[in-house]
């Protein structure tokens, strides 16, 4: 019988029979694995309260004859009471395990992914970080570990330093204005999306509604959604911006 001691982060959950709850974890070592929580939505089960999305937790799993393991024990890790508390943070969370569970990889390891994905939930839960930028910085950095980040410093195109004016995740970044196509982008966003990009990022979390946020958020979802080939149900991004003629 094969078992599993890990840490794990629940991406989502549904009902499974009458009081059973199908649970899918992003562990450490294990990749992603779906579990079976017998009785987790009685009102008297310890394992309902603890498997909920969002959840950081350390498991003890048991495999079946089929797809699924078996919760036997479940303990917190962190309990991101700041995340939990606000509503913002989570759908800021959802949106990222959203876009982790779009992850083809079952029974695949990738600790990259589980540490990036365990700092995300850490940093929601820190009250001295704004929650809305965090979903697009996580996103733009999914795609860094997948060795698809965006150009960001030149025309992707044709390799031109300024004026970059547009983006597009089609081609796989920003564009000058000679090359432009996809999505207009302001110089607060293209300043934005560097800093992001480039290592400021604490900073950038701070701040209240940073100018070209909402630019950001939304070519950080599109670029991740063209990678997936998939649509989002990811909430608080903005619409592009409409690319004017030439």
């Amino acid at each position: 019988m094969k078992e599993i001691n890990d840490d794990a982060v629940v991406l989502r959950t549904y009902k499974s029979g009458e009081a059973d709850r199908v649970v899918v974890l992003w562990t450490r070592h294990h990749g992603k694995v779906r579990v079976v929580a017998k009785g987790a939505r009685k009102t008297s089960s310890r394992l309902g309260g603890n498997l909920e999305t969002l959840a950081y937790v350390k498991v003890d799993l048991v495999k079946t004859r089929g797809e699924f393991y078996v919760a036997r024990h479940v303990t917190h890790r962190e309990r991101l009471t700041t995340l939990r508390e606000s509503y913002p943070r989570i759908s800021a969370g959802y949106a990222v395990v959203e876009a982790v569970d779009a992850i083809p990889s079952d029974g695949v390891p990738d600790e990259e992914i589980f540490d990036l994905l365990t700092r995300v939930l850490l940093a929601l839960d820190n009250p001295s970080y704004e929650p809305a930028l965090v979903p697009a910085s996580f996103f733009l950095r999914l795609l860094a570990l997948d060795g698809s980040e965006p150009v960001v410093d030149v025309c992707v195109n044709c390799a031109k330093a300024a004026p970059l004016v547009s983006f597009d995740a089609q081609v796989g970044g920003t564009l000058c204005d000679d090359c432009r196509q996809g999505a207009a982008l302001s110089a607060p966003a293209l300043l934005l999306l560097r800093r992001v990009v480039g290592g400021d990022l604490a900073s950038v979390l701070r701040e209240v509604n940073p100018p070209g946020a909402g630019e950001v958020m939304a070519l950080a979802q599109e670029a991740i959604e063209t990678h997936f080939g998939r649509r989002l149900r990811a909430p608080g991004a903005s619409a592009p911006l409409s690319l004017p003629p030439k």
